[in-house]
Parts: structure tokens; sequence; C-alpha cells
């Protein structure tokens, strides 16, 4: 884009419009009246913070000199990281993205600026400015493709975790192109990364990944700790993993008993869950030590429950129920637990539907995530529930409700692009079924239009 003046000119302007002097507008942006002065007549190159002060002085939006700026100040002078750092901050801040794409495709012309753009991509990232810090780790990304370096890695590791979204294909693909660089982090990113990746290919039941993860965390984790055992390194190190050392081998034994109980081997299942509950191996005693040791016993209750009923041990039922009606971050996955053991097991679970009709409901129109669960897993989680209940009121000849609970959970399902559910739902006969009960229900919003979801 072209401007017709300059930002200096446009200054001027606003002075003569207004009938200000220079001291009045340096006065009115707060800036020192001589900087002012060298400033308008070019002997001193204009900053982000006063760019920022004058537009403020000027009346106008925020930002609103930015793309001229670049054009004026960075584009036509040599880089400097002294007003392009501030500028960059600034412009993730106010979410001028295509700002932040022009003035790192400057810089890189000078590789040297590599490490500063790595370390504001980390800064954004901690700040929680996703979109901001996803465009300079691709782009470090891009001019480290061809070297091996821990940097590379990272960059690919945020980016794997920024593209984590509703969309469970677009989840699948960030996870497969991050995992060949794991190997390339540092010892305990490593771990973390781990974590991240099995955690992704849980939410998208895809267990043979599930289980290769968990071998591989179990092998590095099981030597850290050990290492930190023999030296106690780790109390020195500057760089710590993000959870205790034993928390990691607890997971690999958490992602094996869901791996096994989605297999149908539950003896496989309870071993690893008793071993992921018994901690007692554990040396440390730090208040962080015990916060994770105290986690894992919670889940292995909720798991063991989880496992007995999918087993078709209806005897631990009362017992579930009683225990995710204190926790509500459970009260969705166990529902899907609890319908998917009915249908298997022709168990009768109206009172249990009953109970938790409302919860049901407030979450169809608004799920929310919780500390436990991430997005993906709760929307996963809502699309098969409504799947499963769709099932269990088919053989129940309850039509309508079939309908209804079908209808949403092939619209969460498209939302979210779970494949998964809706090729269910083709196996088990519900589509066809969906769109031969358009006709039954004729007086509802187009029934046949929903068939097209197909």
């Amino acid at each position: 884009m072209k401007h017709t003046t300059t930002i200096l000119a446009e200054i001027r302007k606003f002075m003569e419009q207004n009938g200000l002097t220079l001291l009045q507008l340096s006065q009115k942006a707060g800036i020192n009246t001589g900087s002012f002065s060298s400033i308008l007549n070019g002997k001193r190159l204009l900053n982000a913070t006063h760019l920022d002060s004058i537009t403020a002085a000027l009346a106008l939006p925020e930002g609103y000199f930015y793309e001229q700026y670049i054009e004026e100040f960075l584009a036509q002078t040599a880089p400097d990281w002294r007003r392009a750092g501030p500028f960059l901050d600034r412009c993730a801040e106010l979410d001028k993205l295509d700002c932040i794409r022009q003035v790192t495709g400057i810089l890189l012309d000078n590789l040297m600026y590599l490490p500063l753009l790595f370390e504001a991509a980390e800064d954004f990232f901690q700040r929680g400015l996703k979109e901001a810090s996803a465009i300079l780790y691709e782009n470090v990304a891009m001019s480290e493709r061809m070297q091996h370096s821990e940097r590379l890695a990272m960059c690919q590791y945020r980016l794997f975790l920024l593209r984590q979204g509703e969309d469970q294909e677009k989840n699948y693909q960030a996870a497969i192109q991050f995992e060949p660089f794991v190997d390339r982090l540092d010892e305990f990113d490593q771990l973390d990364a781990l974590k991240d990746l099995g955690n992704t290919y849980r939410c998208l039941y895809r267990w043979d990944q599930v289980e290769k993860i968990a071998h591989e965390m179990e092998l590095k984790a099981k030597m850290q700790y050990t290492l930190n055992l023999q030296s106690g390194r780790n109390a020195h190190s500057p760089k710590k993993p993000s959870r205790p050392l034993f928390s990691y081998l607890a997971l690999s034994n958490l992602f094996l008993a869901d791996v096994y109980n989605a297999k149908g081997d539950y003896e496989q299942a309870l071993r690893y869950t008793y071993a992921y509950a018994d901690l007692s191996w554990v040396k440390e005693t730090d208040k962080d030590t015990l916060h994770w040791k105290e986690l894992f016993q919670k889940w292995a209750e909720a798991n063991l429950y989880v496992i007995k009923l999918s087993s078709g041990d209806v005897s631990v039922l009362p017992d579930y129920i009683a225990y995710i009606e204190t926790k509500e971050e459970e009260i969705l996955p166990a529902l899907v637990i609890i319908l998917r053991a009915a249908n298997q097991y022709n168990i009768n679970v109206d009172d249990i539907l009953l109970r938790f009709d409302s919860y049901i409901t407030a979450s169809i129109k608004e799920q929310q995530a919780t500390d436990v669960y991430t997005d993906q897993f709760m929307s996963n989680s809502l699309a098969f529930l409504l799947y499963e209940l769709a099932k269990y009121q088919l053989n129940k000849s309850s039509y309508k409700e079939v309908f209804d609970a079908l209808q949403i959970s092939l619209e969460k399902s498209v939302i979210i692009n779970n494949k998964t559910c809706l090729i269910r739902c083709r196996c088990a006969g519900l589509l066809e079924l969906l769109c031969r009960l358009g006709y039954s229900f004729a007086d509802e919003q187009s029934p046949k239009k929903e068939c097209s979801l197909t």
C-alpha cells in the first residue's frame, strides 16, 4: 500500500490544522520537546513508543500508522532490533499480524536476528499471544529447516501445541508433523513433548501411536529419574521438566492402561492402572510431588471404575455414580462409558440419564473445557455421548429421542471433523434411520436436510 504523505507530514498537517505549536503537541504526546523536534526534522528516527504517543495525541486509533511505519522506518533502513523488537511487541498486543509478517521478513534477510526472533516468539507464547508467536515460530523454523538444531525442534513443538484445536484431522496432521523432531529437543523437553503427543493421540483414539509414545516416555523418564537419584543433578540444573520426573513414568502406565482398555484386554488395563496407583517407590516428599501423587491416585480410582464397568462388572455402577457426582469434570466422559456399557451389556440406565439430564442439556448448549480435560477431549466426549445415547434410545424404540441425539451428534462431529464418530453412525445404520425418521417427524425442523450430513 502506497501512502500519499509521510507520517511526519501528517503530524505537521495536524499541527497546522489545529493551530498547535511544537511545544504544545510534544506536551500533549508526552515527548521531550527536543526529541520531538529532532524526530520532525529527520535527525532522529521514530520508535514504537513515540509513534504510539503521537498517534494518541492525534486522536487516531492505536496502530493507525503501523503499516506506514514499516515502509518508512524499517524497510528503508538497516534493521535495528532496538526499534524492531518493541515494534513487534506492540504489533502482537494489537493483533497486527500482517505487520508482524512484514517485519519478520525484513529482519530475516539477516540470519543474526534468528535467535532474537525465537526469544520474542517464546515471550509471546508465554503471554498467550498465540497467533503472533506462531508467525515467528513458522519463520524461524523455515530459516532453520536445513539444520538439526534444538531451536528448530522447539519451534516445531510450539507450533504443534498452537495448532491443537477442534478439528481432529488438523490435530492429527500437526502431531505427525512434529513427532520426528522430539529427539532433537532437550532431554526434559522430550518428556513434555511425549506427554502432549500422547494426550493428542488419546483424544484421536490412535491407540497404536499412544502405545508407542508410552513406551518411549517410560524409557526416557526412567533414565532421567535414575540419573536424578544418583547425582541429585536436577536440584542444581537450570532446566527442569514441567512436572516431577516420576509423573512421566506414572503417565506412561496410564497411557498403556487406556490402550489395553480400548483393545478390550481388561486384565492388562487393570495391571497398568494398579501400577500408577501405587507410587510408594517415589522417594521425593516435596509439595509438587505430593500434589501429583494425589492426582494419579484419584485418576486411578476413576479409571478402575471405568475398566471394570467396560468389562461388564455392573456392580461398580452405584459407586461410580457416587464418585462422579462430586467431580463435575468427570461427568461427561463418565456418561459416555456408562452408556457404552449399557448398550453392550443391555443395562437399563434410565434413572442415571434422568439424574444427569440437566447436565447433558447444558453441555449441548455450551460445552466448556475443564482444568482436567482439554477442549478436544470434551468435544469428542460430547459427540460420542450423543451417539451412544442414540443407540440406547434405539434399543428402547424411543425414536424421537434417537432422532434428537443423533442429529446433534452428527452436527458436533462435523464441526470437529470427528470421522470416527461419523463412521460409527454409518456402521450402526443410524444415519439411514435418521433419514427414514424424517418422514415420521415432518413437523420438525426440516429433518430431510440433516441427511446431507452424510
